[in-house]
């Protein structure tokens, strides 16, 4: 499990971060995060292209940017994140440092290292923040976890053999397993 450094830092103790060292900073707390196995990647991978396929399909305006892409949730200097799927609706929010405020739509991919912050923190961080969407998929489990945070539907789980809708897009649904 990533833990938690030393408390207070800022976005320049990221980016001072030696070269290979991947970390969240939440705040003021960094998190280091370990290298992404196969099925983690497979799955980034094709839940991208599944969203992008659907965006562009519709001629949408929404981008999609998998990880590692910088997302600076609030107007500060203590959190940075690197959600493994980032799906922004507002350009004006994107610059070329990466995203400034909520993504519409965030997912991550889960592990045992870092469950207690995809399901807890980040969680919490990610609602605060304005996102509209955050999906959770956990491959041990077979399962997603939907938070609808725009329409205060509550959570949803979902078997990787479901057809789960999207809330930020009602006309797409998606079917983890025929993904795979």
């Amino acid at each position: 499990m990533p833990m938690p450094q030393e408390q207070n830092h800022t976005i320049e103790d990221i980016y001072a971060l030696p070269d290979g060292r991947r970390a969240e900073l939440i705040d003021g707390q960094i998190y280091d995060m370990a290298p992404p196995g196969t099925i983690h990647q497979r799955l980034v991978a094709k839940l991208s292209h599944r969203i992008l396929s659907h965006v562009e399909a519709n001629s949408g305006n929404c981008e999609v940017f998998p990880a590692p892409f910088a997302v600076f949730l609030n107007e500060d200097d203590r959190n940075y994140v690197e959600p493994d799927i980032s799906v922004i609706c507002d350009g004006n929010k994107l610059d070329d440092k990466g995203c400034h405020g909520a993504p519409d739509w965030v997912i991550e991919v889960t592990s045992p290292s870092t469950a207690r912050i995809d399901y807890g923190i980040k969680l919490f961080k990610y609602r605060s923040a304005g996102v509209r969407e955050y999906w959770v998929v956990n491959p041990l489990s077979h399962t997603t976890t939907v938070f609808d945070f725009e329409n205060e539907q509550g959570t949803n789980q979902y078997n990787f053999d479901d057809n789960i809708p999207v809330c930020i897009y009602k006309d797409l649904s998606i079917n983890i397993a025929n993904l795979l």
